[in-house]
């Protein structure tokens, strides 16, 4: 056996990357490439797809559509989505309902296994707010007046197994209040029946009440997140208002199909990162959306996922929650 030289050890190390680019799978190769929305046009997960795709389109030098495939509060447009090609043309936007869907349904696809977390593109927090005809001047007076009269203070979300109705939920088992839940089909009808009076409370993402809330047709009491939000400064968290553990976060993320080669995902998500980065993305995103942008990778996306899945998961199961 020919001995082993120190020049043909560093040539073989010099080769090893050469090797390794060559297995890079060439892409997108000018094919294109589907984003899928799980939800119908106009929402807040279709506006982020639409306000990537040209920066996308861009980068990748390819056509790049959107496609909405709505139903069952994100879970059709994600069960189709599940059972495409790992080839990179597809890819999938998602809101924080993704990660309550296994708790809340049976689904045809495993949520854990069959995708793949690329990014965590950004947050947002809830806010409860209510017609200003109303006396609560603080979340203070609703839990007084709910707990004064159990399950006669309304509130509305944007359907059953929402964000906004799960956190209403865990916020009544740590305040020890109870209220009764009004489940509408969408943001639209909700707003409207607050401001017109028709329910207590509504509560919803930060993007869906901002409008109305500067517009002062509805008084903001509450918010979700970690810190006030820039846009309000003068409404306090939950944690200031006596729920020291409670956070509730909107969430958009984006998945691949499980198996998608990682050199492809990394691509998108530094193509992702720079079209967000853009200056007028940005702007709607943070100002508009209300997003506070994160563009967290996959090892963050997924544990951020899981804990999302076991806290949200948790409320279904133990409150008996069904879908609408």
């Amino acid at each position: 056996m020919p001995s082993t030289t120190r020049r043909s050890v560093i040539a073989g190390s010099l080769a090893l990357p050469f090797a390794a680019r060559a297995q890079t799978p060439a892409w997108p190769n000018g094919q294109t490439v589907k984003i899928t929305v799980p939800f119908a046009p106009g929402g807040s997960v279709d506006a982020l797809a639409r306000l990537t795709q040209p920066g996308l389109q861009q980068r990748l030098g390819t056509n790049i559509i959107v496609e909405n495939r709505a139903g069952a509060g994100g879970a059709t447009g994600a069960s189709f989505f599940a059972k495409t090609a790992p080839d990179g043309l597809n890819w999938l936007y998602v809101f924080d309902s993704h990660a309550v869907l296994p708790s809340l349904m049976k689904l045809s696809f495993d949520a854990r296994k069959d995708l793949d977390p690329v990014m965590l593109v950004g947050t947002a927090p809830m806010i409860i707010a209510c017609n200003p005809s109303r006396p609560y001047k603080s979340f203070a007076d609703v839990v007084a007046t709910a707990k004064a009269k159990p399950d006669t203070l309304t509130y509305g979300s944007v359907g059953n197994g929402s964000l906004g109705h799960l956190s209403m939920i865990l916020l009544g088992k740590k305040g020890g209040f109870t209220a009764q839940h009004v489940p509408y089909r969408g943001g639209g009808p909700a707003v409207s029946d607050a401001i017109g009076g028709h329910i207590d409370l509504i509560i919803g993402s930060a993007a869906l009440l901002i409008s109305q809330v500067e517009a002062g047709a509805l008084r903001p009491l509450l918010q979700t997140g970690p810190a006030r939000l820039a846009s309000l400064p003068n409404v306090p968290t939950a944690k200031e208002s006596g729920f020291p553990d409670f956070e509730a976060l909107a969430w958009w993320g984006v998945f691949a199909t499980a198996g998608t080669p990682k050199p492809i995902q990394e691509r998108m998500q530094a193509e992702l990162t720079a079209t967000l980065h853009d200056e007028r993305v940005t702007k709607v995103l943070t100002e508009t959306q209300q997003i506070t942008l994160l563009m967290r990778g996959p090892d963050e996306f997924r544990k951020f996922f899981e804990e999302q899945m076991e806290i949200w998961g948790a409320v279904v199961r133990e409150n008996g929650i069904k879908p609408d």
